[in-house]
């Protein structure tokens, strides 16, 4: 029962470590991920690492190729747009049920997130750019706080996997807007603390919208790159 228990703790860190290396681009897009170096880099037997790189595979950050073994999912501006479109429906929807039914503790848990927010943006926006990974963490922290009240935990998990995914196109082309974005997420706040659900979704319909342009912008090198390996040009 014990050696059952550390293998699973051991398979979930795993794949927890491998997953996040892949929203933060520490794997690139359409990286080959070969057994032998997952086995030396994260130390989990073969066995494991397949079963893990499967699973990521359901999750669509894996595509397996059969006899050809498993790669990085690639990118693409198509891609984009559909996670982005579907983050706004689902988002828009969960905030709507989460400003009906958020209590004096949920505004304190976003307010609180936005306060960490807003101290990563003001050190990214004066040009401290070590902090990236933080930044997202607690942007993702602000958007899932705006949600936790909307009462589905089904909700809130879809929502998570489509955000990690969105993430996963911020982080390959490293796109911050400034002060621009910081002021749409404090009009966010004052929208939840206000129980205004309408004028939220405007912002956030905006803000995703603005996001997208910009990462297409800047993802550009990363597509060419991966249509020239597709082709061979």
């Amino acid at each position: 029962m014990l050696e059952s228990h550390v293998s699973t703790t051991i398979s979930e860190t795993t794949y927890r470590q491998i997953r996040a290396d892949i929203i933060f681009g520490r794997l690139a897009p359409g990286e080959k991920l070969r057994l032998d170096r997952l086995k030396t880099l994260y130390g989990a037997s073969v066995s494991t690492l397949r079963e893990i790189l499967n699973r990521l595979a359901s999750d669509g950050l894996v595509i397996a190729e059969g006899q050809r073994g498993f790669e990085v999912a690639p990118v693409s501006p198509q891609d984009l747009k559909e996670i982005a479109a579907l983050r706004q429906l689902l988002e828009c929807y969960a905030m709507e049920l989460s400003f009906a039914a958020g209590d004096m503790d949920w505004e304190g848990r976003v307010v609180a997130a936005h306060h960490k927010l807003q101290q990563m943006e003001r050190r990214m926006i004066a040009g401290d750019h070590s902090i990236t990974k933080e930044w997202k963490r607690y942007d993702w922290e602000f958007h899932q706080a705006l949600i936790s009240a909307c009462g589905s935990k089904v909700l809130m998990d879809t929502h998570a996997a489509v955000f990690d995914k969105y993430l996963r196109y911020q982080m390959v082309s490293l796109t911050f807007r400034g002060q621009i974005a910081a002021d749409e997420h404090r009009q966010m706040l004052e929208a939840a603390l206000a129980r205004d659900a309408a004028t939220a979704q405007t912002i956030l319909r905006k803000h995703v919208e603005a996001g997208v342009e910009r990462g297409l912008l800047a993802s550009e090198p990363e597509f060419q790159k991966q249509r020239k390996t597709v082709t061979g040009s």
